[in-house]
């Protein structure tokens, strides 16, 4: 915890079009890691479309480090069937937190940075940086890979910690 830089809060907002698993749905649930560190969602069950609006909060130490989500369908007798996976950087939300704004002088919606989607990430979209209401965001669309369809729509905030160790 020495090397301990701040928190990354992902708000898991929800699941697009996810894939078939079960009879004729799934019970979706999503898995986040980065490094020793690992979060789930709740389940959702019988959806394809699920709406999570869920915060989970993940330490960043070494912030080159990629976040990889997983997405699961829960079963109950079996192994619990992959639906897809991707990953995500975040050094474009730090960079934009290394500009220290003054909260008095940004816009709110101003847009701080943008990520087009390329092979090299797993963007549906381009993804902004943006400030909004004091704080510095991330909107992100990520296209699941190893699967037929589905997307999973995420905001990252970030967190503060007392102590010297700052972006």
């Amino acid at each position: 915890m020495d090397n301990l830089l701040g928190l990354l809060r992902i708000r898991v907002k929800r699941g697009i079009n996810l894939v078939v698993r079960d009879f004729r749905s799934s019970d979706p649930y999503c898995v986040f890691k980065m490094g020793e560190q690992r979060l789930k969602t709740h389940i959702i069950y019988g959806e394809l479309n699920p709406e999570w609006d869920e915060d989970l909060t993940l330490s960043i130490e070494d912030p080159d480090l990629p976040i990889e989500l997983l997405v699961f369908d829960h079963d109950t007798f079996t192994r619990d069937d992959e639906m897809g996976d991707a990953d995500f950087d975040i050094q474009p939300f730090l960079e934009a937190l290394k500009m220290h704004l003054d909260p008095h002088t940004v816009p709110n919606g101003t847009i701080l940075k943008r990520v087009e989607p390329s092979r090299s990430n797993c963007l549906s979209e381009e993804s902004c940086v943006t400030w909004k209401d004091g704080q510095i965001v991330q909107n992100m669309l990520l296209r699941l890979r190893n699967v037929e369809s589905g997307e999973i729509e995420l905001e990252l905030h970030w967190i503060d910690i007392p102590g010297d160790h700052h972006i």
